[in-house]
């Protein structure tokens, strides 16, 4: 019997966005089940733009979304249900502890109680946040809400899982438990698409990494393919990164 092959965890065709300009111009990216691949790309290159139309929260003007084979325009509610999203600035309800906070989106999602509790509280230990289970997140430091939302992102076991600058603002425990996580669930599976601006974390983290510019995705490969591409074995990723982003400015 043949197998069938999986899709694409997230297909993006000709997708595109215009604001008083393009901001993601007719973008092709395919990303494959069960990979981390970091997204880079200077302040204004459709990053952010691209991942909110993934997510659902902002409807292209054209293209196409796929993830994990669901069109996620005309069935947003499937794909939702299989990914999850963790913008930069978290957000969550003060008045809830991270526990509290975790049930209520387990509820949101249909989760059994019986199997949300106990995953809520792993999720949380396992980002350090054991200390902090019953308190009210109002206090909470930026680093400790963007573990919450990120543990919140990950309570209904998404299979894609969408973070915009996930580690902005935290510590470097912090950024470790996170990096620790997400790694975890890529063993397990999941597939993570991240943009960062820290580009070591790239480097270290990332199966694949994608330059976007102009809305443009400039190259993608792994970080010996990019050096590849480049001509130059030894090239840090940020060398590469500067010389791809000033051609493509000067292109424009």
């Amino acid at each position: 019997m043949k197998h069938r092959q999986q899709p694409p965890a997230l297909e993006l065709r000709g997708l595109t966005k215009r604001f008083d300009r393009p901001a993601v111009d007719a973008l092709d990216l395919v990303i494959r089940p069960g990979e981390f691949y970091a997204l880079l790309g200077p302040n204004g290159a459709g990053k952010t733009t691209t991942l909110r139309m993934v997510a659902g929260l902002l409807r292209p003007d054209a293209g196409s979304v796929s993830v994990l084979g669901i069109d996620a325009l005309s069935d947003p509610v499937a794909a939702k249900q299989i990914m999850a999203w963790v913008s930069d600035e978290p957000m969550i309800y003060d008045k809830l502890t991270p526990l509290e906070y975790l049930e209520f989106v387990a509820g949101l999602w249909g989760v059994d109680p019986a199997i949300a509790e106990p995953s809520a509280r792993e999720l949380l230990v396992s980002l350090g946040l054991e200390p902090h289970l019953h308190q009210r997140c109002e206090g909470f430091s930026k680093g400790m809400r963007q573990k919450v939302a990120l543990a919140g992102a990950l309570v209904h076991d998404p299979r894609l899982i969408i973070l915009d600058e996930p580690l902005t603002g935290l510590d470097a425990v912090a950024a470790r438990h996170v990096k620790g996580l997400l790694q975890e669930r890529v063993r397990s599976g999941c597939t993570v698409i991240m943009t960062t601006h820290i580009l070591e974390v790239a480097e270290r983290m990332a199966d694949r990494i994608g330059v976007i510019a102009s809305g443009r995705l400039v190259a993608e490969g792994t970080l010996a393919e990019l050096r590849q591409q480049n001509g130059s074995s030894d090239t840090s990723l940020e060398d590469m990164f500067i010389a791809l982003v000033e051609a493509e400015t000067e292109a424009a």
